[in-house]
């Protein structure tokens, strides 16, 4: 059964929106191009959606913890990021229409951080803020045949798949499968959705705009449970989603010199290749510069040459 929300004309003016905004990103290589940037979004990603659970570790020591440096802190909260991490780096491993994954994910995720990983609940649950019980989740007896219906939603081709995404967010927050964990799977498997489409929501930090105004993000959910549809939940993600994109689109207009360009073009590229290849993926690019990266990647062992002039090949290292 399609889970019950309506596509407003706001929904509709959002969307469009966010189809342009990507179109822009795409046409302009940002984040898929440099490996600078990716990094240090999927430290945001990771940073903002572990913080909104109360995680204190900052970007600083996140990124210590990917360069494997030793970080000084609760070790609850260390062991967060190393699990997040860890799932991050494989995101592209998960399918999001597989109910598996969605499990071995959050096994993952909550690795030595409660003892249920992996597995739906086998109690009832309320969500309580302050001294004020907020929802009343559907009884663990039901949640098997819940997720089964949702994952079941997910394979309608027919839905868009920036609405499909808010949807399954919203609709898995409602039904709380999990003792703990919940909040970061949403947002996990919504970005994992929406990366099955578009590639870029990768490295799109969208928590970071959610993890600024938290109560907004609380509120929201508590309302579209009184109100027993997502179509509000629709419309703040979207708004998120599009203030994201606009923000990437305004910070990240630095051009990428030739180690990052090497770098780029070396992660997309198997075995062989020529200068004409080189240029072909770098079309902006003169002969006389695709000749200088070439010369700089072999002078720095990132690429090793054969041949000699018309007969030059150049191999990834």
């Amino acid at each position: 059964m399609k889970p019950p929300y309506e596509i407003t004309t706001e929904v509709l003016t959002l969307i469009m929106a966010i189809s342009e905004k990507i179109g822009e990103v795409n046409a302009k290589y940002l984040v898929k191009q440099n490996p600078t940037l990716r990094k240090q979004n999927k430290i945001k990603t990771i940073h903002s959606s572990l913080s909104i659970e109360g995680n204190t570790l900052s970007e600083e020591q996140i990124t210590a913890i990917l360069e494997n440096k030793k970080v000084v802190g609760p070790q609850k909260d260390i062991t967060e990021v190393l699990n997040a991490l860890e799932v991050y780096t494989n995101l592209n491993s998960l399918k999001y229409q597989s109910e598996k994954d969605f499990l071995k994910a959050h096994k993952l995720l909550m690795k030595n951080l409660i003892e249920d990983q992996g597995a739906y609940r086998k109690k009832g649950v309320g969500i309580v803020k302050g001294s004020k019980v907020e929802h009343i989740a559907p009884p663990y007896q039901n949640v098997p045949f819940l997720m089964k219906d949702l994952f079941g939603y997910l394979k309608d081709k027919s839905e868009i798949t920036l609405i499909k995404s808010c949807v399954f967010h919203y609709e898995m927050e409602f039904i709380h499968p999990f003792m703990d964990g919940n909040g970061r799977m949403g947002r996990l498997w919504q970005t994992l959705i929406l990366t099955n489409e578009y590639p870029i929501f990768e490295f799109l930090p969208f928590e970071t705009l959610i993890s600024k105004n938290q109560d907004e993000y609380y509120k929201v959910l508590s309302t579209c449970d009184k109100e027993g549809k997502s179509t509000k939940f629709i419309v703040y993600m979207l708004q998120i989603i599009n203030s994201s994109l606009s923000e990437l689109l305004q910070n990240s207009t630095k051009k990428l010199n030739e180690t990052e360009r090497l770098e780029l073009f070396t992660e997309n590229t198997k075995d062989k290749f020529t200068r004409k290849d080189y240029m072909n993926y770098f079309s902006e690019l003169s002969s006389a510069t695709a000749s200088r990266d070439l010369k700089k990647g072999v002078e720095k062992q990132i690429i090793e040459k054969s041949g000699d002039k018309k007969t030059t090949i150049y191999r990834t290292k």
